[in-house]
């Protein structure tokens, strides 16, 4: 009588890494895509570019990993129900349909209710937070005018950026300067079209006599 050998099952799949970044991973792809290109990922130049290129990855895409939520949960009280406007916050994002760069300026602006006003850097970190991870322009806009709105519930809240794409200045239409600008417009922005052209001013000329330092 003879019996059957055992056969083991064939290994599962290992899961797909949820949290933080495999650095190993990417910097196997970088190679692929140095080979792929006809490049030589052992020659002098490029040994240690597929590392580098994952460093870099894991700081100019660290915001998927972050909640930029958790700077706005410090609300201070103010007597101040005026408009509260932090223009000219530098902002880099990468583009999710060519990896490739897109840089500029966020304007944002919000009229705190019952006085409840956050710190002005947290209004530019949220940006940053948004901004470093794949994106498109009209989602970050968005989402950067939904948080402010949902966390500290202002009587509304408008967000524009301008940026230049590195996808349409550097391949395809190959237009350099062009400059895309978005916005999103929530609250009393959206319903007093005198307000929002307030804000529009400020961000466009600020004030007559007014200078940036």
């Amino acid at each position: 009588m003879t019996t059957a050998k055992k056969t083991k099952n064939p290994a599962a799949p290992k899961p797909e890494p949820t949290k933080g970044m495999d650095l190993a991973r990417i910097e196997k792809g970088v190679r692929l895509i140095l080979n792929g290109v006809g490049e030589d990922p052992r020659r002098e130049g490029l040994r240690e570019t597929p590392a580098r290129v994952a460093r870099m990855y894991r700081e100019i895409l660290g915001g998927l990993h972050e909640n930029p939520e958790i700077h706005l949960r410090t609300v201070h009280k103010e007597k101040h129900d005026e408009m509260v406007l932090i223009k000219n916050i530098p902002m880099y994002s990468m583009c999710e349909h060519h990896m490739l760069p897109f840089a500029g300026v966020a304007h944002v602006a919000y009229i705190p209710k019952d006085g409840r006003i956050v710190g002005l850097s947290k209004i530019a970190r949220v940006v940053e937070g948004l901004s470093r991870r794949l994106q498109v322009q009209e989602r970050l806009t968005k989402q950067t005018a939904d948080m402010i709105m949902d966390h500290l519930d202002p009587q509304g809240v408008m967000v524009v950026i301008e940026a230049e794409h590195m996808c349409m200045s550097m391949r395809g239409a190959k237009k350099p300067k062009s400059i895309t600008i978005t916005s999103a417009v929530r609250g009393i922005f959206r319903t007093h079209p005198v307000t929002r052209a307030e804000a529009i001013t400020l961000i466009r000329g600020g004030l007559t006599g007014g200078k940036e330092v």
